[in-house]
């Protein structure tokens, strides 16, 4: 059950040149083609994304490879200048060539699939696109963030970022001109890789990070509390997010954890999530956590991790299940980058062709 506290306020964080997020993203990837929702309920849909922005949650996380997102943000945003809201919305999309086409990604192919997001959308400039290359060995990735940029500084796109790269490459791209103001990174209690050199290089630099996973699939909530470890899991979210578990120690010491989110959680009267949420928010280098929400009240239970600060000795009590923790280990994004490794077995990597 939600326990959120009434008159919670959304924090929110000025990135740069006067360009403010909330602090909390409602993230589009469970509204893609083959989630949850489907083309017919768009009204349901728009009515979510509407509940979260009259709550403050006015910042909005899609991509081109979220089959479908792009479209329905375009609705929501029609109908949301179209009624009495006054509050500004943000919408955050991505650059992620498909894996087969990245030897055919040239300046008219950014320019095409950049004005593909416009037209999606609705709007006459992108508030900020994040840009990935799948393959090291494909040569164009800096010449296509040089693309993108150009695009920038014509009007079409307000700022650049980068999704899931770490900090070498993101160094290669800084380095011909092109600075990225956020990295969207995976980021939890189960996986702290961005807190590594990516939080160093964030200080130094003065780039951020979006962190999605904070809730790691669901599984860092109430639900699976005191739960024995299943045989096997049908969703493929669960199944990525299983395998992080695996990486931070296994089924027993992930459960240890989650009692003494749990006691944290019970001491504030919110749930594990937001506490869960809250701990991810506290990082230095993070600007704003991203969550998913299809049904209407489940952005309310988030919003709640804005009601609360953890104490030094719930920070204490977090920290020593960490300390004890093996990993994950590695650069961000590195295990999901070994296309032959379980974690990178379960990607997709032609999703533009869906």
């Amino acid at each position: 059950m939600s326990r959120t506290p009434p008159g919670v306020v959304v924090d929110r964080c000025d990135l740069r040149d006067g360009y403010s997020i909330s602090r909390l993203i409602h993230g589009g990837w469970q509204f893609s083609s083959g989630h949850s929702l489907s083309w017919s309920n768009h009204d349901e849909a728009i009515d979510v994304l509407e509940s979260s922005a009259e709550m403050g949650v006015t910042t909005f996380d899609c991509a081109d490879i979220y089959t479908g997102v792009e479209e329905l943000y375009g609705r929501f945003l029609k109908r949301w200048a179209s009624s009495s809201n006054t509050a500004q919305i943000q919408i955050h999309t991505k650059f992620v060539p498909d894996w087969s086409d990245l030897p055919l990604v040239d300046q008219s192919y950014v320019r095409r699939t950049v004005e593909r997001s416009l037209t999606r959308l609705g709007v006459e400039r992108l508030d900020l696109v994040q840009y990935y290359w799948w393959r090291d060995g494909v040569p164009g990735f800096e010449d296509t963030a040089g693309w993108l940029d150009d695009m920038r500084a014509e009007g079409k796109i307000r700022h650049v970022g980068v999704t899931n790269l770490d900090v070498s490459r993101i160094q290669r791209l800084e380095t011909v001109g092109f600075a990225p103001i956020i990295n969207q990174v995976q980021y939890s209690l189960l996986d702290r890789r961005p807190a590594r050199s990516m939080a160093l290089h964030c200080k130094a630099s003065g780039m951020r990070v979006l962190a999605f996973g904070a809730l790691a699939g669901g599984f860092l909530t109430d639900r699976w509390l005191g739960l024995r470890e299943p045989s096997e899991f049908q969703n493929r979210s669960l199944v990525k997010y299983r395998l992080i578990i695996d990486e931070f120690g296994g089924w027993e010491a992930y459960q240890a954890l989650l009692l003494t989110m749990a006691e944290v959680a019970e001491n504030h009267g919110v749930d594990i999530s937001s506490v869960a949420l809250r701990w991810v928010l506290d990082q230095r280098e993070v600007a704003a956590v991203i969550c998913g929400g299809t049904r209407l009240g489940q952005m309310k239970r988030n919003i709640a991790a804005f009601s609360f600060s953890l104490s030094r000795s719930e920070r204490e009590a977090l920290r020593a299940h960490l300390d004890a923790a093996p990993g994950p280990l590695g650069k961000v994004f590195e295990l999901e980058r070994d296309r032959d490794g379980p974690h990178g077995r379960i990607m997709r990597y032609d999703l533009n062709r869906d």
